[in-house]
């Protein structure tokens, strides 16, 4: 890539980029305006800091149906409220049920369980395209069932499941339901009431717009966790023990107050524009690039088929080239940011066929183009024709 090349932005699914202009802006003016410790004073400063992390929560929670803002607690990212969640519910010996599209974020800490308190794990097979048997959930539930665990959407596949179902199906056997959002917030709708999630990890970072190192986790208010840090919260100073309030008792630490500013500021845009559209229009060009794709020899996608629903998110395999050769002819000869390999999903890539070999995903966001679009395709075609 020339250094004076523009870059074309198809990495979404790992952050979004660029973020919009409020973003920025909220973010400086947080920096310049707000920039002390919240809920640690009470000078004018701080106060100012503290009603930023409230509007912010205030925002997540109208995005998510949540009645009650105070149960959200930020996080860094969902890998961080993935494993607050898992490490903070899951008791020794429990059974958990989870699918065959995770990410690492949830098999790593299922398996580092398995160990440390003796649980048992059953992973549902989906079908290639990322379909779940709900018959086959059913039939794997046993009395020592207390967990399901799946993604709303893969962040291989692009396939979205049906979480309304699942919970149902979880509550009806006398289980609880974690889903990862990470592909999801802000391009789906998600109504945690409705749909009946007990636990939400979500990441700010990406389709919420915000910027990296934010993100949280909805905990269901009749549902109580073990923190995963104890510590510093601004509250009960005067005790040695750590508080059970919420969120305090699993925000420790000084929060990423200018991070969370630029969340607060990403949600409100979405929230302006509407998580509908933003879907309709990743939809569209997603489809755009699966009719491009079927017309290039060699060219396998991943995922649901032409026309079905999806994600942002358009994952393929060459027969003419390694994924990882792939990516890097893109963003040397073309300037495309694109991610080859497995996606920190390997469960997913083994579903897919496609564990040997990795692929390449593509995935587009809130600013994409139908032009670009069709410049990703016209550069995947030379490359796929140059071997």
């Amino acid at each position: 890539m020339k250094s004076d090349q523009p870059i074309l932005y198809m990495d979404h699914a790992a952050t979004s980029w660029p973020k919009p202009d409020p973003v920025w802006g909220a973010m400086e003016k947080a920096m310049r305006e707000e920039g002390a410790n919240p809920g640690r004073g009470g000078h004018t400063m701080a106060v100012r800091a503290g009603k930023r992390l409230m509007r912010a929560r205030m925002a997540l929670a109208e995005l998510f149906h949540v009645r009650n803002p105070m149960d959200i607690a930020f996080m860094l990212n969902t890998t961080m409220a993935l494993n607050t969640a898992l490490h903070g519910f899951i008791e020794a010996g429990d059974h958990i049920i989870t699918t065959s599209v995770e990410h690492n974020s949830v098999s790593r800490p299922l398996e580092s369980l398995k160990i440390e308190k003796n649980i048992t794990v059953t992973v549902i097979e989906t079908d290639e395209s990322g379909r779940l048997d709900l018959d086959v959930l059913e039939k794997a539930f046993t009395p020592r069932t207390r967990l399901v665990v799946c993604n709303h959407s893969s962040n291989v596949l692009g396939s979205i499941l049906p979480v309304d179902q699942i919970t149902k199906l979880a509550h009806d056997k006398g289980a609880k339901v974690l889903v990862d959002a990470a592909q999801s917030a802000g391009l789906l709708p998600i109504d945690v009431e409705q749909m009946e999630v007990d636990m939400l990890a979500f990441p700010g970072h990406k389709g919420l717009l915000g910027p990296s190192g934010t993100g949280g986790l909805y905990i269901h208010p009749e549902l109580e966790l073990r923190p995963l840090m104890q510590g510093g919260t601004g509250s009960h100073s005067d005790s040695v023990y750590h508080p059970t309030t919420r969120p305090d008792c699993y925000e420790a630490g000084t929060p990423n107050t200018i991070g969370i500013a630029g969340l607060e500021a990403g949600v409100r845009f979405l929230l302006h524009e509407t998580v509908e559209n933003f879907y309709t229009k990743e939809w569209a060009l997603t489809q755009r690039i699966l009719c491009g794709l079927q017309g290039i020899k060699g060219i396998r996608w991943l995922g649901p088929e032409i026309g079905q629903a999806r994600t942002g998110i358009v994952s393929f395999h060459s027969e003419h080239m390694d994924a990882a050769a792939c990516a890097f002819r893109l963003d040397r000869e073309y300037g495309i940011a694109v991610r080859a390999g497995y996606h920190c999903s390997p469960l997913a890539h083994r579903t897919a066929g496609t564990l040997k070999e990795g692929a390449v995903r593509v995935s587009v966001g809130w600013n994409t183009t139908e032009q670009q679009v069709d410049d990703v395709l016209e550069a995947i075609e030379h490359i796929s024709k140059k071997g």
